[in-house]
C-alpha cells in the first residue's frame, strides 16, 4: 500500500487555517509540515492543527520530506515560494489569485514544465460537487448551447488599508480576490473573450472596490459580472444555453444546490453536498493527478489560469490600476 501524499503548508494565515482543517476530509492525504518567515507563527499553527513539523525558513521548509505544497501566501508573495518550491522539485497548489501579474504566472509556468512538475491554481470551486455536475451537464448538452452566464461575487468589508485585501502591496483589491472567481467561472464555459469591457470605482489608497465587467465574443456570445466590497449581494451564477438555463444558487463559490431549468418543462432543484468546508475536493484532485503522473490538471489546467491572469489584468488596466 502506498503512503499518504505528503503535505505541506507555506503561510500560516487564514485561508492556511481553513485549508489545514480540511485534511481530515482527504483519503490519502497528511498534512505534516507548516513553513512560515516566523518560526514562532509556524510553530503556534502546528500546534493548532496538530502539524509534526514547523519551519520558520522556507529554505528549510521547501527542503523537508514533502510531495505538494500549498501557498497560502498574499498573492505578491506567490512566485518567489512557487519558484522556490519548483526547484525544489515539490507539486505545487498555489492560491489563487496564482500572482498579481501575467509574467509572473508565465514565470512560474515556464519553470514548472521545465522541471517537470506539477503546478495548479487553488481554485477550488471548480472541485466542487455541483460544479462537477454542472460541468457535465453541458458537456451532455443538457443545456443546448451555452450563450450567456450572468452573476456576481459581492462581498462587503470595511475598508482597511493595513489588510491584505486593501494593500496594494500585497495584491489587495477586489479584481484578484473577488473577480478572480468570477472571471474563471465563465471562463471555464465560455472559453477566452474577444472583447473585455470594465467600469468600477477606487478606494482611497487606490485599490479598487467594486467593478462591473461585461465580456463578449465574435459570435454574440456574453457575459456580465459584477464584483464589490462595498455592497451587500447574493453571489450567484447563471448559466443559460438554447435548451435551458441552470441558476447556481449564492453562495456560487461554494455551491450546492443547481436548480435546472429545461426549455418548457418544470424546474429541477438538484443538491450536491461538499465534504467539509469543500476545499478537500482540490486536494484529493491534486492526489489524483500525483498517482496519474500528470503535471497540471486537467479540471484547473495551466492555460486557464494564465488566460483569467490576462483577464484580471486587462480589467485592472481600465479601471486605472
Amino acid at each position: 500500500m502506498s503512503r499518504p501524499t505528503r503535505w505541506g503548508i507555506a503561510g500560516p494565515g487564514r485561508i492556511a487555517a481553513t485549508m489545514a482543517a480540511e485534511f481530515v476530509h482527504v483519503p490519502g492525504a497528511e498534512l505534516v509540515a507548516v513553513g512560515s518567515r516566523s518560526a514562532d507563527r509556524a510553530a503556534a499553527f502546528a500546534d493548532r492543527f496538530g502539524i509534526p513539523q514547523a519551519f520558520g525558513s522556507y529554505d528549510d521548509f521547501f527542503a523537508a520530506d514533502l510531495d505538494a505544497v500549498y501557498l497560502a501566501t498574499p498573492h505578491a508573495q506567490h512566485t518567489d515560494l512557487a519558484l522556490a518550491a519548483i526547484a525544489a522539485g515539490k507539486a505545487v497548489l498555489v492560491e489563487k489569485s496564482f500572482t498579481t501579474s501575467v509574467a509572473d504566472t508565465l514565470a512560474i509556468v515556464d519553470a514548472a514544465r521545465a522541471r517537470c512538475v506539477f503546478v495548479m491554481e487553488a481554485m477550488w470551486t471548480r472541485f466542487l460537487p455541483a460544479m462537477v455536475e454542472l460541468r457535465r451537464m453541458i458537456a451532455a448538452g443538457d443545456l443546448g448551447e451555452v450563450r450567456t452566464i450572468q452573476g456576481d461575487l459581492i462581498a462587503p468589508r470595511d475598508f482597511d488599508p493595513s489588510d491584505r485585501l486593501f494593500d496594494p502591496d500585497l495584491g489587495g483589491g477586489a479584481v484578484f480576490d473577488l473577480g478572480v472567481y468570477v472571471l474563471s467561472f465563465v471562463q471555464q464555459f465560455l472559453g477566452v473573450p474577444d472583447r473585455v469591457h470594465a467600469t468600477g470605482g477606487l478606494l482611497p489608497n487606490g485599490v479598487e472596490g467594486e467593478a462591473g465587467i461585461l465580456l463578449g465574443w465574435d459570435d454574440g456570445r456574453f457575459a456580465s459580472e459584477a464584483i464589490s466590497f462595498r455592497v451587500a449581494g447574493p453571489g450567484r451564477q447563471l448559466v443559460a444555453g438554447t435548451d435551458g438555463w441552470v441558476d447556481v444558487k449564492p453562495r456560487f463559490h461554494r455551491a450546492e444546490t443547481l436548480v435546472w431549468h429545461p426549455r418548457g418543462a418544470e424546474p429541477q432543484e438538484l443538491h450536491f453536498p461538499k465534504r467539509g468546508a469543500g476545499y478537500g475536493h482540490e486536494v484529493e484532485h491534486v492526489n489524483e493527478c500525483l498517482a496519474d503522473g500528470l503535471l497540471e490538471s486537467p479540471v484547473m489546467p495551466l492555460a486557464d489560469t494564465i488566460a483569467v491572469q490576462r483577464l484580471m489584468t486587462e480589467v485592472l488596466r481600465q479601471l486605472g490600476r
